[in-house]
C-alpha cells in the first residue's frame, strides 16, 4: 500500500469497539515508532504521549463525561453522554502533549526564532497525531481525534500524574472498526490549489 493509500484509509471512525486485531504491546510499539519518527522543527521532539488502556481509558472518558456534565445544560446532556459512551467503548486513548518547558528552552537557545517555537510545537504535535492515526489505520484500527482540553486538563494531570510543563493538545481514541466512516466529500480543487509555471 502506498503512502497516499494509507492517508486515504485514515478516516474518523466513531463506531469503535474493543476487539482490536493487535496485542497492546504491538499497538504501543506502533505509537512510539510513529511519534519517534515524526519530524519537528530543529529536531526539537517536543511531543509527549500518554497511552491509556483498560481501566485508565475508562477513567479518562469518565473525567470527560463528568467535566462536561457540569458545563452542558441538563436537557442537552443526553447527546453528550451518548457521544462520550461511544468513545469509552473503544480500546484505548492516546493523549498528545507538548512539553512547554522544552519549548521555552528552545526559545532561550535560539532567540532569533523565539516567537516561532510555540507555533512549531503545534506543528510537531499535529504531525505526530497524524502519524499515529495513519499508522493505526494501516493496521485496521479505527480512531477519531478529539479535543476536550483545556477543560479536562487539571483533572487529567492529577489523575495520571502528568508533569506540569506538559500541555494537552489532543486525544486520539481508537478501537476495532464496528462501522465504516461516512462518505468523505471534498471542496472544489480550484478553491484550494493554485499552480504556476
Amino acid at each position: 500500500m502506498s503512502f497516499l493509500d494509507q492517508i486515504k484509509q485514515r478516516r474518523s471512525i466513531y463506531a469503535i469497539g474493543k476487539d482490536v486485531p493487535l496485542p497492546e504491546d504491538k499497538i504501543e510499539e506502533i505509537i512510539k515508532d510513529a511519534v519517534r519518527n515524526s519530524p519537528s522543527a530543529f529536531n526539537s521532539q517536543t511531543s509527549r504521549v500518554v497511552t491509556l488502556y483498560g481501566d485508565s481509558h475508562d477513567k479518562f472518558w469518565n473525567i470527560v463525561r463528568e467535566t462536561l456534565r457540569k458545563m452542558v445544560p441538563e436537557h442537552a446532556f443526553e447527546k453528550t453522554d451518548t457521544k462520550i459512551s461511544g468513545f469509552a467503548a473503544g480500546y484505548g486513548t492516546v493523549l498528545f502533549f507538548e512539553d512547554q518547558e522544552f519549548v521555552k528552552s528552545l526559545q532561550e537557545q535560539f532567540p532569533l526564532y523565539a516567537d516561532h517555537f510555540p507555533t512549531w510545537s503545534e506543528h510537531s504535535s499535529a504531525i505526530a497525531q497524524f502519524a499515529v492515526w495513519t499508522a493505526l489505520a494501516e493496521q485496521h484500527i479505527g480512531a477519531s481525534l478529539q479535543h476536550y482540553h483545556p477543560v479536562i486538563d487539571e483533572e487529567v494531570a492529577k489523575t495520571f500524574d502528568i508533569p506540569k510543563n506538559w500541555k494537552l493538545r489532543a486525544q486520539l481514541v481508537f478501537g476495532s472498526i464496528e462501522a465504516p466512516a461516512g462518505e468523505k466529500t471534498f471542496m472544489d480543487d480550484n478553491e484550494r490549489f493554485k499552480k504556476f509555471d
